[in-house]
Order: C-alpha cells, then structure tokens, then sequence
C-alpha cells in the first residue's frame, strides 16, 4: 500500500520538508487548504521531488472551475503528470464570512464543479467545443487564444472529498475518485460510505470509481512519543466531533450524545474540556493508533481490501523521519 503524507509550512520553505517525506518513504504529497495557499507548495515540490502530488482538498465553491482547471492542467505539466486535483465543499459560515463566497447546497454545487472542471479538461484535451451549461456556473465560451492544448501527460483527475451521503453518492456519479474524509471509523466506512458509493455508481451506470481513504494516525515508537501524538490527535478528534455535519460518525460508534456537548464547549473555547471527552475507546476507533507496525496493520485492515494507497495525517506533532520510514516500509 502507498503512502501520501500532508505538505506543510510556507512555499518558500516547502521544498525542503517535501523532500525529507520523500527520503522518508512518502510515495505522495497532498496539500490542505489551511494557512497557506493550497497550489503553491505543490507547484514547489513539483520541480524538487519526484513523487504523486495532490490537493486534499482545494475549497472549491469561492473559485471558479476556469481557474480550477488551468491551475490543475499547469500542475499536471509540472509535475509531469503526477497531480490530482482534489476538490471539497466547506460549511456555510466558512464559504460566506471567511472566503466572501456566495453559499448554496453542497451536494448539488460540488456536482456541477467537478463536472465543468472536467468538462473544461476534456475539452482542451480532446479538442471538443466546450459546452457546459448549469445552475450554478456556465462555460460555453473558448477561443483559441485561451486553449493551452492537449496536455501530453493526460487529463488530470479530478477527485471529490466527502463524509455523509449525499456527497459520497455524488462523488461517486461524476467524480474521478472520492476522498474518504479522515474523520470515519471502520464501521463508519462499511456501514455509511460503501453503501452510497453503490448507490452513486449505480445512478450513474458506471461500475468503480477509486477510493482514496485518509487516516487520522497517532504513532510513537515509545511512551513519550506515544504520548505527544495523542494528544495531538484528541485535539483534532474533538474539534471534528464539534461539527453537526459530522456527528454520523459519532452515532454509528454510539458517541453522538458527545457531538452537542462538544459543540457547546468549541463555542467557549475550551478545548481542554473538549480533548477530555474523547476517550481512549473513541480515539482508538476513529483514529488510527499505535507503533509503526501496529498503525500499518490497523490501516491495511481499514482500507486494504478498498484502496491501494492511503494519506496519513499527524495532526498537532511531527513524526520523525526513522518513524515515518517504519509505516512507510510496513505498509509496503
């Protein structure tokens, strides 16, 4: 199984940290859209490692598919053609107050983007009239002058990030590939993805579509280190469980009382009292956890018969390279 690890810190660092995942066995750099920019570090790492690039994910209601769709076609060149455009949706008071975007229901707006993307992809690649026309988003219009021709690497994929149903059904339609939101359990992905990846295939007539599954991993090779990624990820567990969008998980592990609690208390920020609620027993099933090998072996259970590479996140610590390397060459 391949291993994706999250690219961090400012563009003109990024470099050097790409290349230490890369020196530590990552197969795969995928970006977030946090603090920084969620193109330039990949468009960085592009000319400094050799390895699979991807944005996981590229907020894509506040940007119009035109620009998702150069920028994912320049990535694709420059990474000569190792990138994935990874797209997701935000919640409503991120898309309206921080991003000054206009909101609409999520599900039925992500369909259309990832449908002009590649429909914009698609044309420039095959040479075919651009014709597409929506609720939300209308591209009917290409000139030449603004045609940057087939790219020699191929389309790019373009993938869909989701969590409840409606969006994993629709990822499932028109998407290249889905990424399985990192918060989920075992259960979760058997009991809610999987069935509505069926029902989204099934819509659509299509038979497959690849799951790209993302784990939430607290690794130590010892007590302190243990110790230090716990926390970490507790901290990123309580946050998620706080969100109303994401208290399915919660239910099927018969946790979703803690979602309103949690949510109460995000509100005051007390996030000590937040990290308290999340037990050993809930951290353990949402969370990947443990040593190296364990963590390998958890995730190869989760994943193994779904996907062939899985992204890991080590949320509030940094592993150190021998301890990457470790998962890396486990899970290989």
């Amino acid at each position: 199984m391949k291993l994706d690890l999250q690219l961090t810190g400012r563009p003109d660092e990024v470099a050097e940290h790409a290349r230490a995942l890369v020196a530590a066995g990552a197969d795969g750099l995928f970006t977030f859209e946090g603090p920084h920019d969620v193109f330039l570090p990949l468009a960085v790492a592009s000319s400094a490692v050799e390895c699979d690039l991807m944005t996981n994910v590229a907020i894509a209601m506040p940007r119009s598919p035109m620009h998702l769709a150069h920028t994912a076609w320049d990535l694709q060149l420059m990474s000569r053609g190792r990138f994935r455009l990874g797209l997701g949706s935000q919640i409503q008071p991120h898309i309206e107050k921080r991003y000054g975007a206009t909101w609409s229901p999520p599900a039925a707006r992500m369909r259309e983007i990832v449908q002009a993307v590649t429909a914009i992809l698609t044309s420039w690649q095959d040479g075919t009239p651009l014709d597409f026309r929506g609720e939300h988003t209308t591209h009917t219009l290409m000139p030449p002058t603004f045609v940057p021709g087939p790219n020699p690497y191929g389309r790019p994929p373009v993938l869909l990030g989701a969590l409840g149903p409606l969006m994993t059904r629709t990822a499932a339609e028109v998407a290249d590939g889905l990424l399985v939101m990192p918060f989920h359990s075992h259960r979760h992905i058997r009991e809610r993805t999987l069935p509505a990846v069926a029902q989204g295939l099934a819509a659509a007539g299509r038979d497959h579509v690849p799951l790209y599954p993302q784990a939430i991993v607290a690794m130590g090779r010892d007590r302190a280190e243990q110790a230090a990624a716990d926390a970490g990820v507790r901290g990123l567990l309580a946050f998620y469980g706080s969100t109303p969008a994401y208290r399915s998980v919660l239910d099927v592990e018969g946790y979703g009382d803690l979602q309103p609690e949690l949510n109460r208390l995000s509100k005051v920020g007390d996030v000590a009292a937040m990290m308290a609620l999340v037990d050993d027993t809930l951290l353990e099933r949402i969370a990947v956890r443990g040593t190296p090998e364990e963590c390998a072996t958890e995730i190869r259970r989760r994943f193994g018969d779904l996907a062939d590479r899985v992204c890991a996140y080590f949320p509030g610590y940094r592993p150190d390279p021998a301890t990457i390397g470790a998962l890396a060459s486990a899970l290989r």
